[in-house]
Order: C-alpha cells, then sequence, then structure tokens
C-alpha cells in the first residue's frame, strides 16, 4: 500500500495531465475545433477593430461584387464601341467573341466564338474597333480561326488615301505594322490614313488600316513608312466578322471559268 501512495504520488500528476490532453483531444474532435475558434476569437477580438465575422464576409462580398460590376462596365462600353463601328459601316457582319489566344502566336492569330452555323466562311473580314484585324482561314460548326494581320506572314496591299501612294504592308508581331511603298519617291508624311487598296488580292478596298507613324525615305530596295493599327489587336476581345466581295468575286470567276471549260463550243 506504501509503495502504491509512492508511485501514485510521482506519477499522479502526469497521468492526470495525459487524461485531460486526452479529454480535451476529444472535445476538439467531436465539436470540429468550434471551442478553439470561439477562444481565437475572443483572444484575436481587441486587435481586429471590432469588426465582425459576418461584416467582415458581407465586406468581402460587396467587394467582389463591385470588381464584376467593372469588368461588365468594361465589356459593355467595348460592344457599344464595336457596334458604334457596325452603326458607321452596315452590312452583313456578326458580332463573335475572341475565345482563344494563345501565347505563343499571339500576334498571329485568334480564335471567335462563332463559326459556320453562324454564317461565317473562310476568307470573311474580321475588324475591331477602328479598322480591321485579319481574316477568317479556317471554320468548324461553332468556332473560326482568323490569321491577323500583324503576323509576319501576312501581307496586305494598302494605299495611303490622301496621296494614293500605293505598297504592302506585313506584320510585325506588335500593334505596328511596316508598310513598303512601290514607288521610290511616295508621296507620304507622318499622320496620313492608310487603308486597304484595289490591287489587295484578299480584302476590298477602302477599309481602315490604320496611320503612318514615321517614314524612312532611304530604306532599301524601297522607303517603307511605321503604321499604328486603328484596331487595337493587342487587347481584342470582340470583333465584327463580315462577308467578303473579293471572296465572291474570285468564286465566281472560278465558276465562269470552270463552266466555260466543260461546255461545249459551238458549231458555225
Amino acid at each position: 500500500m506504501y509503495a502504491l501512495r509512492r508511485w501514485w504520488d510521482r506519477n499522479g500528476i502526469r497521468l492526470g495531465m495525459i487524461g485531460l490532453a486526452l479529454l480535451v483531444a476529444w472535445g476538439i474532435r467531436q465539436t470540429q475545433g468550434a471551442a478553439v475558434l470561439e477562444l481565437y476569437r475572443w483572444l484575436s477580438h481587441p486587435f481586429s477593430g471590432g469588426v465582425a465575422p459576418e461584416q467582415q464576409i458581407e465586406s468581402a462580398r460587396v467587394l467582389e461584387l463591385e470588381q464584376r460590376l467593372v469588368e461588365l462596365e468594361s465589356q459593355n462600353r467595348q460592344l457599344q464601341e464595336l457596334l458604334g463601328y457596325v452603326g458607321e459601316n452596315p452590312g452583313d457582319g456578326v458580332v463573335a467573341p475572341v475565345v482563344g489566344r494563345s501565347a505563343d502566336h499571339w500576334w498571329q492569330q485568334v480564335i471567335l466564338g462563332r463559326g459556320s452555323r453562324d454564317g461565317i466562311q473562310a476568307g470573311f473580314i474580321v475588324a475591331g474597333k477602328g479598322g480591321i484585324v485579319g481574316r477568317v482561314t479556317q471554320v468548324t460548326p461553332n468556332t473560326s480561326r482568323v490569321l491577323l494581320i500583324s503576323d509576319p506572314t501576312s501581307q496586305v496591299g494598302v494605299a495611303v488615301s490622301r496621296s494614293r501612294s500605293m505598297g504592302y504592308i506585313r506584320g510585325q508581331s506588335a500593334n505596328r505594322v511596316v508598310m513598303e511603298f512601290f514607288d521610290k519617291v511616295p508621296d507620304v508624311r507622318p499622320g496620313d490614313v492608310v487603308s486597304t487598296s484595289s490591287y489587295s488580292q484578299l480584302f476590298p478596298p477602302g477599309l481602315p488600316v490604320g496611320i503612318i507613324e514615321s517614314v524612312n525615305l532611304n530604306k532599301s530596295p524601297a522607303p517603307e513608312a511605321v503604321i499604328e493599327l486603328s484596331a487595337p489587336i493587342s487587347s481584342l476581345e470582340w470583333v465584327l466578322v463580315s462577308p467578303n466581295p473579293k471572296v465572291d468575286e474570285l468564286t465566281e470567276g472560278t465558276n465562269e471559268l470552270l463552266q466555260g471549260a466543260i461546255e461545249p463550243s459551238p458549231i458555225d
């Protein structure tokens, strides 16, 4: 009996602490830490400025709604600008969202969320607010692939609207393109407006392209000018897709040639 009491005096407190720790752990598990959370709230309350958790959650929701509203207002403004451009340039067109754009090919191509089900065909013209951005090269029922005029492989016949000096542009993987003139001494100066020319095989004439930013008349083998594109190709989100009369003319001409090839010659 004496030995048992001695053992208890030595280990009783330790056993009591272990039992208390087990009891606390069991309580935390059963209540999923509610007691600890309440203790934390009570201890941190003097440093929280008196803001209740419910108010913090409500403030976070209000902030999220405000951010969504800013984004919706931005999208609405872009659509209004595009619709204004459509109003100034009436015709059959489809407003399409940009749904795909690779960082590796940012200036080369985009994917639109409209396709053949919406009447879009390969060769259609794609324009943004201010001017053309490219043309449709591939179409699926629900999407369209667009080759941008900022692509280095893209070449478009253009003309200076003021003087009618002709040339072509080539993409530079940026919001600027280079125009190479056909004339050795073109009549051109910074600020001139550039649009597609009648010599363009891909676009009808008169479509706005951009504004001449600088001119280098000593460039060899032909004078060049740097053009800032009118459409914001770097931040496209919505575009207007329209039929291309050039494609229709080419198709009609091909059909006429084929029809003439298969029709028998008249007999005198």
